[in-house]
């Protein structure tokens, strides 16, 4: 339960939360481009609900959470030699890698090595495609390379649920490894999403550049 005492400075009694969320479905259940468009708009109505400093084209974060978009990525996948099995019986992260190479490769092969311990199957990487002016200059120093990783359930995966499961414990030990190795900027890995259903685009931008920077 909350505790609703004073302590210290903070009275919680006069604590407001300042984030906004938006939802936009389809009750039908039909896919669609503009459950997308409309969950942008959704976004840039709350842009008042964001933050930003001294510069003023770097946001406090904003980002969109979809489902996981099977035929635009089984395409992309093909071209760079990815074979993906069925929807539901595989996996995709959004993952941020340190710039430094070295560190970047360190940060792969953790998350290929957590990947073959739990037992799941590494199907490959993508790169994904970044305009890396459209965030403010603040935000571009800090910027991440930015992957995909897709990762196959194995034959004692009993189903989707189950693979849901793995994906939560590989992205929770792979993070907590990562952020303990001692490496100079662990805090620059980061896994934003690891699901079979859904995937997120997020980043230190501000409502109306999130279809910008991240070409999916």
């Amino acid at each position: 339960m909350h505790d609703p005492r004073p302590r210290w400075l903070l009275d919680p009694r006069t604590e407001r939360d300042a984030c906004g969320v938006g939802f936009v479905v389809n009750v039908k259940g039909e896919r669609s481009h503009d459950i997308i468009e409309k969950g942008l708009t959704v976004l840039q109505n709350l842009t008042h609900r964001g933050a930003c400093g001294c510069d003023p084209l770097t946001g406090d974060g904003a980002g969109i959470l979809v489902q996981v978009p099977d035929a635009f990525l089984r395409r992309e996948c093909a071209a760079d030699g990815i074979a993906l099995p069925a929807p539901g019986t595989y996996g995709v992260g959004m993952v941020f890698l340190p710039e430094e190479a070295g560190q970047a490769s360190a940060c792969v092969a953790l998350l290929e090595k957590v990947v073959a311990e739990e037992g799941q199957v590494l199907l490959g990487w993508r790169r994904v495609p970044v305009d890396d002016q459209a965030p403010g200059p603040l935000a571009r120093t800090v910027l991440p390379e930015v992957r995909q990783v897709f990762i196959g359930a194995a034959g004692d995966v009993a189903d989707q649920d189950a693979l849901e499961r793995k994906l939560y414990v590989i992205r929770k030990r792979v993070e907590q490894i990562v952020r303990t190795s001692g490496m100079p900027h662990s805090e620059r890995f980061y896994v934003p999403s690891l699901s079979s259903r859904t995937i997120v685009y997020k980043g230190l931008l501000q409502p109306q550049q999130i279809p910008q920077p991240v070409q999916p």
